[in-house]
Order: structure tokens, then sequence, then C-alpha cells
């Protein structure tokens, strides 16, 4: 009992010594009276939204009497949880394995490794959940399973969430209160925190949830089917599963669009020279979607603001969605995409994108 109180007290000093996240205004030249800003997640120590779930994971399991000390801690991820679990378990002193991809960019592998962590690398994504479960088992240690837990471990009522800190930094702005706020889905931890604040704080923000091409949270929300998988992962590293995931609750957001992988990484390319440094991938997701949105309210005469996450830095991604060769291999023509998003931004022109939930006027 005393090595989980110091084990507690340790984060949360960790957390004292951390400043918020900048709330970043982006420029929306195309659409009069409607204002986009990037909620900066990557400002975080470990450079990532997943900063967050990984601190209130670590609670989680230490409030539930599930890590002790000397326990090996365990995670599947596809990279970015994985990197701010091993900073945790460091600052604990307990092991840390991760059980990613093996197509995870090499940054990410490096900088688990730098916070003394090891990666477990598997042939296809549908594979991490039980290799993560086995090596728990085999170690005695415990496997954090974001994917069914994110959605619980957060406090999404206050104790300074991403949607409480997102609230309070709008408060000055001309359209304090968001008519969307748009995220993608991994876990689906950060589209539960954001629709559970928004209905207890009793705001009319809409949710909106960008899902990556090779994922099946769009097709579940249409639909309900949680017996829904797919073949091929996520090329959109964070976001997107090939299986319903426990933590994804369809009924908390307003509506999701589908984004093509070659728009989503066209938009984080045009998004990062329009803030002078590399976004990721996801980030570009959001991008498109947070269009979408605009699109909407231009169509209906609203004005307002669009908040959308800005879940992690482009260096991340130096040798994939930054990689004049791996995009050539992968497939990918940025050109046109990249057009589009810039007609989008600065004309209004509409991007089309598979949509599904409500988008009434709130």
């Amino acid at each position: 009992m005393d090595w989980t109180r110091h084990a507690i007290a340790k984060i949360e000093a960790d957390f004292r010594r951390s400043s918020d996240t900048h709330l970043i205004a982006v420029a929306l030249p195309g659409f009069a009276g409607i204002d986009l800003y990037f909620k900066d997640e990557s400002s975080h120590p470990t450079g990532s939204l997943k900063h967050r779930l990984a601190r209130s994971l670590f609670l989680y399991a230490l409030c539930n009497g599930w890590l002790r000390e000397g326990s090996t801690v365990v995670e599947a991820s596809s990279g970015s949880t994985a990197i701010s679990e091993a900073y945790f378990a460091r600052l604990l002193g307990l092991p840390f394995v991760a059980v990613m991809p093996a197509s995870t960019s090499a940054e990410k592998i490096a900088a688990i490794e730098f916070y003394g962590g090891r990666c477990d690398l598997v042939a296809h994504s549908a594979q991490v959940y039980t290799r993560a479960a086995q090596i728990a088992r085999e170690t005695g240690g415990h496997y954090m399973d974001q994917f069914t837990y994110a959605e619980r471990a957060t406090d999404w009522r206050s104790n300074n969430n991403i949607a409480e800190s997102l609230f309070e930094q709008m408060a000055l702005e001309p359209h304090p209160v968001p008519t969307w706020i748009v995220t993608g889905a991994g876990t689906g931890g950060t589209a539960a925190t954001l629709g559970r604040f928004v209905r207890y704080r009793q705001h009319p923000t809409r949710v909106l949830v960008a899902d990556p091409e090779h994922s099946v949270f769009f097709d579940h929300y249409r639909t309900r089917d949680c017996s829904l998988t797919a073949e091929q992962g996520s090329r959109i590293e964070g976001i997107g599963r090939p299986r319903v995931e426990a933590s994804f609750l369809p009924s908390i957001i307003d509506a999701m669009v589908k984004v093509p992988d070659a728009l989503s990484i066209a938009a984080a390319h045009e998004l990062s020279a329009r803030l002078g440094r590399r976004v990721g991938g996801s980030t570009g997701t959001n991008l498109a979607a947070a269009l979408w949105a605009a699109q909407q309210m231009k169509q209906r005469g609203e004005t307002g603001s669009i908040v959308a996450i800005l879940c992690d830095a482009g260096e991340r991604y130096g040798r994939t969605y930054f990689d004049a060769d791996w995009l050539a291999a992968q497939g990918f023509a940025l050109d046109v995409p990249r057009a589009q998003v810039r007609l989008a931004m600065d004309q209004g022109e509409a991007i089309a994108l598979a949509a599904a939930g409500a988008v009434q006027t709130a």
C-alpha cells in the first residue's frame, strides 16, 4: 500500500509540473464567420494526446489495485500510447513492454526504447491484443488494455481533462462555445470524454469523429454491428481499428465522417506548411473532418467556431508520411487531395466525405 501511495504521488507531482497544451487559431479565409482552432496535444512531455490517457490509465490501474511494485506493464498500441505509458512506467520504476504492429514508425519505436520500454512487434494490428495478454500472463504483469479502459479511466466531468481545458481556453474567443469539436478515434476514449463533458455541461456543441480508410468505427456507428472486422489495419497511425473496441461509444457522438488516407496525409502536409511545423497524419484526418463541418455550417448560414485535436507532431513520421519514397511505395499521390484541402480552406469549396449522423442546427 505504501508503494501505491508513493506511485500515485509521483504521477500527481509530474502532472503539476506540466502546463496545459496550446490552442492554435488557423485561418479559414473560405468560411467567413467560422473560426477554426487546433488543440495542440503534441506539447505534452511525451509528445501526443495519449499522454493524458496514459496518466489516467496508470492512476486507474493503481487505484484498482492492479499494479504493484515490480509489475511488468504491458500495452497493445499503435505507438503513441505506448510511448506515454513507457514514460510513466519509467517514472515508477516498472518494466514496460509495448506490443505493436511491425509497420509502426521507427521514430515511435525509438521513443519507447528511449524511456526504457521493450517493443514486441506483430505482423498485423489484430494480433496485438492476444499477444499483449500473453506477455502479461507470462511475466505476471498487468495488461493495461487501453481499448477497454480508455473511456472509463478519465474523469470526464472535470479534473483538467481535455474537454474542460478546451472550453476554458475558448472563453475569450469570438465564439466561445464551439459548434463542433473534431477528434479521431483510436480507443474512442477522447470522443467519450468530449461527448460526456458536453452533455454534462449542457453545451449545444456537437462532437464529430473522423475515421480513416481502413477502420470499422464508421460502419459500426452507422449499423451498431459489434462484430465488424477489417482485414487491413489503419495506415493512419493512432486512429482507426480493425475491430470494434469496447471504449468506442457511438451513442455519445453526434456525427462521423470517413476520410480517405491520401486526403488525411495531404491535409497533414498542408496544415504543416501553414503552421510552419509538421503534424501527424491523424491531425490531417481531423482537418479534413473540420472542413466538412465548416461546410455544413456554411450551408446552414451558421457562424461559430470549430475545435479540432492536433494529436502529435510530424517528426514521428519523417520516414513515412513525409518521405517521398515511402509515399510512392504506398501509392499515395498527394497533389490532387492537397489542392482540394487548399481550395476548401481558402475558397470554401466542399470536400466530399462519407458522413453519418446528426448534422442539424444545434
